[in-house]
């Protein structure tokens, strides 16, 4: 009767490190969850900043060679022409300088904005891949917890905590902004 007693003690001891190990890492996968997706949303926002910067870079460049080439032209009408055409040549002549010094001016400053943007993406997205691997080791654990749970060994709990050990390391440096990264993960995650 005691030998009963104490199997079942063990199996309900047992039982309940697989339901402390399933509660405790459901609940840090669902705060790394919330996170991850304030993160996603900023990367997104990110990339739409950085389209945009990257177009207005782009047309500004446009607008640049729009008036070189229109100069050019100018000053070739200048040639063929009369006093008058001259005349008019040389107030365009200016117009169009002060165009091509403002677009000049204005491109790499376009450039580096739109950089910014680029690089604040990159930088985001380093934490998102933390939380994508913290989301998948995790999930691993509590798949290997049912497991052990099941066929009650031991050694497959074990397993459980390991993997849970990393992918709460993983989901504590995107919290705290470690720059923890595997390299293979991501590549083998995305």
């Amino acid at each position: 009767m005691d030998i009963e007693i104490g199997a079942e003690a063990k199996d309900k001891r047992f039982n309940r490190q697989v339901a402390i190990t399933v509660v405790a890492l459901s609940i840090f996968m669902g705060l790394c969850g919330v996170k991850d997706g304030n993160i996603v949303q900023a990367m997104q926002q990110a990339q739409s900043d950085g389209v945009d910067a990257w177009n207005e870079y782009q047309a500004t460049k446009t607008k640049l060679h729009i008036d070189e080439a229109a100069l050019t032209q100018a000053r070739l009408t200048a040639l063929s022409g009369g006093e008058a055409m001259r005349a008019a040549v040389a107030v365009e002549t200016v117009r169009l300088n002060a165009e091509i010094a403002k677009y000049q001016s204005e491109i790499p400053t376009l450039k580096t904005k739109a950089e910014g943007f680029s690089a604040q993406y990159d930088a985001l997205n380093v934490h998102d891949d933390q939380f994508d691997a913290s989301d998948a080791l995790i999930s691993i654990a509590v798949s290997i917890a049912a497991v052990a749970a099941l066929v009650e060994m031991p050694m497959a709990l074990w397993a459980a905590w390991a993997f849970g050990a990393l992918g709460v390391v993983m989901g504590l440096a995107g919290f705290l902004g470690w720059s923890l990264h595997s390299a293979f993960l991501s590549k083998l995650l995305s």
